[in-house]
Parts: structure tokens; C-alpha cells; sequence
């Protein structure tokens, strides 16, 4: 897969921290050794300055050559990390600044390593770039810039976990500049055909992978020019149209390839409630065997339980049949599994497969009912047996009632004599207690003996108003009468 970036009468190139040196100007050359210069020119529009003694001169470093038939030239600067923008310097002097670049003509992009300048119909001859460029860096004219990426299989599944690499070139030579990932963007984005007859009609676009080069994920070294994408593909099956896309802070280029078909989970889960024999769930795992090899399945999972405990298993074992397992069935609830498979297309490709998480419901067993026929009969009516079994008979009514210990029986009337004497001794008490209080109450009444002399009545001993009240009315009824 090539993606290449060209430029209309365009010379797009990219001046990578130079250390160059314009050591002194030579008397001009003869009509012969003009044209060669501009027919090389005309490949490369720019050409470093000086040789290596020489870009040691700190005065004139970082200096490169414009050709005179440039209409446009991109380059970029790296620089130390945080360091302010490059100024550029032109043959007659005057200067280029980030903060006054005119739109029209010149485009300028800073970042915290490198600047990025377009300029429209740049004057021919040398130019200088005065700033913080790293000293390792070079003049590197890029005239045609090409990303070589693994093409796609021909047979993916939704959920795989696929790698794949890419490269940049230069005319035909890898770009293998470690600075040069801080510059450009690659990623693949899957657009749906909306073809009604899959399943991903209507569905978003989907960005599935980025490529990297700093040696993180499945990259394999940073820096070394190759970068590397992962593929996840949580997508839904169908037919999806792949987009690689090359982005830098100036322009975007994109690629748009055939349209593929992106099959559903091959895996297939089944289980079988208590199907591995008392207290044990079967798992069973098959694959679509028009797709993939079941001799090279191999399976990696987990269970979790009802009560969210995990067990891990493995399922390695070859063969052309499907995969078993078997779940302690300890409990009801549910029963979730989440499996890995690793496996080989029927074309020969190796895949990982992430597949959807399974599970399924176990309730409680029923208890046995034992039926009480034996072969259709009933044994107590045909009087083949009996009723109730000997030792569980019940005890016959006539046997005599247990005997109480004579222990026992002193105990009980003892309690009885304690009882009836406290009962007649309060009721006793209560009655002294009532005839002290009634005999009191009726000297307190009279004043005098009871056989004292009576005197003769008066009208004051018959009035009504000295009738007793309260307690002493009471008490009255139990006076005396004359």
C-alpha cells in the first residue's frame, strides 16, 4: 500500500537543521557548467553549502542554496526542545520572522521542536536559518514523499487484533530520520459503503489504527523509520471502504483503497446446563470452519460466577473436534465467560481474537420426587407390602404413661403447702388490720367509754347537720345501736 504526496510544479522540501557553510563565492562558471547546474537543479531545488570543515565555521552555518526556478519550497527546522522560532535570513538580508510571516506568501507552523515554512516564489540563492537547530542535522531535498503500508487481508474478523508496519520514502529511499514522526500523522480510517445488505449500513467512520515510531504498543525500536499500527477492530461486520491518511501540519493526503468485507466473530460458545455430569456446566467452543482452521484453535479465558469469583482456563488441546470445558455449577445466578482465541485463517494467516463476553443463566435443581408406584403398581393396595415400614410404626396407644420419681412428686407438694399457707396468712393479716383501724376510728368517734352514762337526747342530737361524712359515714354502719 503506497500513498505519495506530489506537488504541482511544487518542490516540496523539508531542510532538516543544517549545518552548511558557504565558504566563499567562485568566479563564474562557463555556459557548459550552467547547465549542468540547472538540470540538476532542477531535481534537487536546494543544495547544502559547504563541506564538512566548514559547517564547523559557527558565522555561516545552517546555510543552503534556492534554485531560481522554485515557485514554492516547504522546509522544516528542527530546533531544541522549547527554543524560540528560526529566523530566516534571504540572499539580500532582510529576514523572516514567525511573528510577521505574511499569509500571501509565506506559512509558518511552530512547534515545541520544529518549525514548519512554506514560502510562495522564495528568491533564488543562498539562504540562512539563525536559531537553535540540533547539530546533528542535514539538507535533505524531498521531492516525492510515499507511505508503504502491509496490505490488508483478505479474510478479517470483527474483534481481531491485527499489526501491521509502514514506511516513509523519498524518492524511493526510506526516510529513517528519528525527528521526522514529530512531523507527520499516519492512521487508517474505515468509511462504511452503506451497502443495506450488511450489517454496518448507516454506521460512523471509524479510525482503527494509528502508526507510531517511538517503540511503545507493538512497535518494535523508536526512531528507526518504521512505524507501526495496531488494528483493533470493535466494529460491526460488513463492508467497509480502508482510508490511509498521511497528515502534517500543512496539508493532508489520502488514500482510498478497495472496499473489503469484514466477516463477524467466528467463534461460536454453546453450554450445556449440568451437561458434564452432577454439579458441572459444559462449555463447548466451535468456530466457523469455513474460515478458520479448528486444529489451530486455541482458547484463553475466564469465568466469573455468580458470586464474582474468577477462574482462569486454557483449552490447548488440537483435533477437529469442538472445544469442551467444564464449570463447577456450585450455585445458581449468573454465569459469565470471556474468551481470547488464537487460531489460523483457511488461507494460512495467524489471528488474535478478541471475542464478545457469553453468558448464560443456571437455576436452582428441583428436588427429587420419589414416584410411589413400582413398575405401575402400588404396593400397600395390591398388599404386597406395608403401609408403613416396621421401624417406623407408631408406639400402641395402651402403653403405659412414663412414671414420675418420688422425687419429683416431694418436690410438687411442698410447693403446694407453701402456696395455700402465704394465701390464708395475707387474707388473715388483712382482716386484724381492718378491725384495729374500724375500733380507733370509733373512740376517736364518742370521746368516752362505750358504758358510759347516756344523756338525754336534745334538739342538737337529732339536727341533720352534724350527719358524719366521708370515713366516718362509712365507719357508722358499723356503730352500735342504742
Amino acid at each position: 500500500m503506497t500513498i505519495g504526496i506530489n506537488n504541482k510544479l511544487i518542490a516540496a522540501v523539508m531542510v532538516l537543521l543544517s549545518f552548511s557553510v558557504l565558504a566563499q563565492e567562485t568566479a563564474p562558471a562557463s555556459d557548459a557548467t550552467e547547465t549542468q547546474t540547472s538540470q540538476r537543479n532542477a531535481v534537487e531545488p536546494i543544495e547544502t553549502l559547504g563541506d564538512e570543515y566548514q559547517n564547523s565555521i559557527a558565522l555561516l552555518q545552517n546555510r543552503f542554496r534556492v534554485d531560481y526556478n522554485v515557485e514554492e519550497i516547504t522546509m522544516i527546522f528542527f530546533r531544541e526542545y522549547g527554543s524560540a522560532p528560526v529566523v530566516l535570513v534571504r540572499p539580500d538580508g532582510s529576514k523572516f520572522f514567525q511573528s510577521k510571516a505574511d499569509n500571501e506568501k509565506i506559512t509558518w507552523f511552530d512547534a515545541d521542536t520544529f518549525d514548519m515554512i512554506t514560502i510562495k516564489n522564495p528568491v533564488p540563492g543562498p539562504w540562512q536559518a539563525v536559531g537553535q537547530v540540533l547539530p546533528n542535522s542535514r539538507v535533505m531535498v524531498v521531492s516525492d514523499i510515499e507511505l508503504h503500508a502491509d496490505p490488508l487481508p483478505s479474510i478479517l474478523f470483527s474483534g481481531e487484533i491485527l499489526k501491521s508496519t509502514a514506511y516513509l520514502t523519498n524518492a524511493g529511499k526510506p526516510i529513517d530520520n528519528a525527528a521526522f514522526r514529530n512531523v507527520v500523522n499516519l492512521d487508517i480510517e474505515f468509511v462504511s459503503t452503506n451497502n443495506p445488505n450488511f450489517d454496518n449500513f448507516g454506521s460512523n467512520d471509524q479510525e482503527i489504527a494509528k502508526f507510531e515510531d517511538n517503540g511503545r504498543g507493538m512497535d518494535e525500536r523508536p526512531g528507526d523509520g518504521v512505524f507501526t499500527g495496531q488494528f483493533n477492530l470493535k466494529l460491526s461486520s460488513g463492508e467497509w471502504k480502508p482510508v490511509f491518511r498521511v497528515r502534517t501540519p500543512m496539508y493532508t493526503r489520502e488514500q482510498v483503497s478497495e472496499p473489503i468485507i469484514l466477516y463477524s466473530n467466528p467463534v461460536n460458545i454453546d453450554v450445556e446446563l449440568d451437561g458434564g455430569g452432577e454439579g458441572y456446566h459444559k462449555l463447548i467452543v466451535d468456530v466457523d470452519r469455513d474460515l478458520v482452521d479448528i486444529s489451530s484453535l486455541l482458547i484463553d479465558g475466564k469465568v466469573r460466577f455468580p458470586n464474582t469469583d474468577i477462574q482462569n482456563f486454557s483449552l490447548t488441546e488440537g483435533g477437529d473436534n469442538a472445544r469442551e470445558h467444564l464449570i463447577v455449577a456450585y450455585e445458581e445466578g449468573i454465569f459469565r465467560v470471556k474468551l481470547t482465541a488464537y487460531g489460523t485463517t483457511t488461507d494460512g494467516r495467524d489471528f488474535i481474537l478478541d471475542v464478545p463476553e457469553y453468558s448464560f443463566l443456571a437455576n436452582e435443581p428441583e428436588p427429587e420426587v420419589i414416584d410411589p408406584l413400582i413398575d405401575g403398581k402400588d404396593p400397600i393396595v395390591d398388599g404386597s407390602d406395608t403401609a408403613i415400614p416396621d421401624s417406623e410404626q407408631a408406639e400402641p396407644l395402651d402403653q403405659p404413661a412414663p412414671v414420675m420419681s418420688e422425687t419429683s412428686e416431694e418436690m410438687d407438694s411442698k410447693t403446694m403447702m407453701i402456696l395455700l399457707v402465704s394465701v390464708n396468712g395475707g387474707i388473715l393479716l388483712i382482716g386484724i388490720v381492718a378491725a384495729v383501724i374500724i375500733i380507733l376510728m370509733r373512740k376517736k368517734k364518742t370521746g368516752k367509754p362505750v358504758n358510759a352514762q347516756k344523756k338525754a337526747a336534745t334538739e342538737r342530737d337529732i339536727s341533720l347537720d352534724d350527719e358524719p361524712k366521708g370515713l366516718a359515714k362509712l365507719f357508722s354502719v358499723f356503730k352500735k345501736k342504742s
